[in-house]
């Protein structure tokens, strides 16, 4: 009988893609991360540290923030919870400035490294230039083997390093027409914060997949972040929503709103909405919560629980839409599941009984609340389906007669390539199985969810345009954009009609609800230029 030798390398190997199954195999859906800037602030780094602790929700592998004291950045990064990056408080003391950027990151499988945590710093000859990306590129991987062939070494395997290295091979003179001609290569989701030691710089993919706003703090100096639960904590106040295609420039004159490209239209992730956002966010005028309890109350309407006894929520992101379809409905709104807010991380072994431990440690069923009903489970979305399963089993244990799991969102079916970690379909528990399967795989009594003409409905986006302005193709398999490099990813579906791609915008995006500011001065370029003086107050 032949022996194989199998190395010591061949079984970390093998380790590491057990312990990334297990990982894959417990988490929910992630977003990237999330971002905040501000110029002209004396205690910028620390006001920073505040708005990312806004933003904790949208990664928690890793956080960073650069200041710009003098003319020169200064860079702290480190793996972990921004708390744990940061808990030794001479990190903050070490970024003197007035002015930084931050950043909070989830690592997607295979890149768990310190040098994939944002921002990003480079330092040329003749300046330095920090960034902080929101979203994911979809040509990133055929730009990349392009710059490598042209000779470029990249020192990090995140797509956000990309867009430094077409800056610096840009022949244009002023950083600026650089920085433009960077943002019309790129392709796919992205919110980009740049620090450099004149100014700061917001951009936004001309989709504007991803949230994006501008705040300005009482003393009229003004602040970028990803959502404005941010602002609120950093004491700013909303000032409007960045639209696709902009190009934002802040520095000691003031706020200069220009454009990269006027090839724009409107297509915001609807799982921002759904899942991904505070529940205290507004994204383009529309509350994240009241749109949550909209979505609850619709999918009360079409799939309704005849018998039910009790309405309870997953925490913490369904909560919402628990609320309204107890509304709706008339039943008591119950708390039949508490969440351990502060559960540490822990490594999840490739194990069923391990993978069950874990959500056992984060959630615990009521007895009391759930023992002898009827229980409509509502939760935001099912994506591999392991962690309802786990729920509903708690949930019968603890003595709930029934579990009729009720999804305030569609079945997600197709992967997302626009910002969250979901790029393959074998993932999906909606792309390989019908209803009836789903409902006996989470071992539900019933299983029900809502419609994509509903969600749109329910999310009630202000919106004139071609379209909805809204995301769904995780649902629907309508892509607003060309995926690019993962498009051979999805031929089969293509071949069969379950996906299709829209072409990139050939005209503008007019928006009919966003905020028209007080002193704005029109240049004569065409860009639209903001003074440092505080805003007595917004026109919408």
């Amino acid at each position: 009988m032949a022996i194989t030798s199998v190395t010591t390398q061949e079984m970390a190997a093998n380790l590491a893609r057990q312990a990334e199954t297990a990982r894959v195999n417990v988490r929910s859906l992630n977003e990237e991360c999330g971002i905040f800037g501000v110029w002209g602030r004396q205690d910028a780094a620390q006001l920073t540290y505040y708005g990312l602790h806004a933003l904790q929700h949208r990664g928690q592998e890793g956080a960073g923030i650069v200041s710009n004291h003098d003319g020169h950045l200064w860079q702290e990064r480190g793996l972990g919870l921004l708390s744990d990056v940061f808990r030794d408080p001479t990190r903050i003391e070490a970024l003197a400035g007035e002015s930084a950027i931050g950043h909070v990151r989830y690592a997607t499988a295979g890149s768990h490294g310190i040098e994939n945590i944002q921002p990003l710093m480079v330092n040329f000859h003749d300046m330095q230039i920090s960034l902080a990306h929101n979203g994911n590129l979809t040509n990133a991987k055929s730009l990349r083997q392009g710059l490598e062939k042209e000779g470029a070494i990249f020192q990090s395997s995140s797509d956000s390093e990309i867009l430094l290295h077409l800056i610096r091979r840009s022949k244009a003179d002023k950083f600026v027409d650089k920085l433009k001609e960077a943002l019309n290569i790129v392709r796919g989701g992205f919110a980009y914060l740049l620090l450099t030691p004149h100014g700061l710089y917001a951009a936004l993919d001309a989709h504007a997949f991803r949230p994006f706003v501008i705040g300005q703090m009482p003393d009229g100096h003004y602040v970028v972040t990803s959502e404005t639960a941010a602002l609120d904590v950093a004491g700013a106040r909303f000032v409007r929503d960045v639209q696709p295609g902009e190009l934002i420039t802040i520095d000691d004159n003031g706020l200069t709103i220009d454009r990269y490209t006027d090839k724009t239209t409107l297509n915001i992730d609807s799982m921002e909405y759904i899942y991904f956002a505070r529940p205290d966010s507004t994204i383009y005028g529309v509350n994240v919560h009241k749109a949550r309890k909209r979505m609850g109350a619709a999918l009360a309407a079409e799939q309704p629980v005849p018998d039910a006894d009790i309405v309870v929520g997953v925490p913490n992101s369904s909560l919402s839409a628990a609320a309204g379809f107890a509304e709706a409905t008339g039943l008591p709104n119950e708390m039949g599941l508490v969440k351990n807010q502060y559960i540490a991380r822990t490594f999840i072994e490739p194990t069923q009984d391990k993978r069950e431990r874990a959500v056992r440690m984060k959630l615990s069923a009521v007895k009391d609340v759930v023992r002898g009903k009827n229980v409509v489970l509502v939760d935001d979305s099912i994506v591999r389906g392991t962690t309802s399963m786990f729920i509903v089993r708690m949930l019968k244990e603890a003595g709930a007669k029934s579990v009729h799991v009720r999804i305030a969102s569609p079945v997600f079916k197709f992967p997302s390539f626009y910002g969250i970690d979901m790029q393959t379909t074998a993932e999906l528990m909606g792309a390989n199985n019908t209803l009836d399967e789903m409902r006996d795989k989470i071992e539900a009594d019933s299983l029900g969810f809502l419609t994509v003409d509903a969600l749109v409905k329910a999310i009630d986006l202000p919106y004139d345009g071609e379209g909805t302005g809204l995301t769904t193709a995780y649902f629907d398999g309508h892509y607003p954009s060309p995926i690019y490099d993962y498009e051979d990813s999805l031929a089969d579906f293509v071949a069969t009609g379950a996906v299709d791609f829209t072409a990139e915008p050939t005209t503008t995006y007019h928006p009919r609800q966003v905020a028209s500011l007080r002193n704005e001065e029109i240049m004569a370029d065409g860009t639209i230029h903001l003074d440092s003086q505080t805003i007595q107050g917004v026109e919408v």
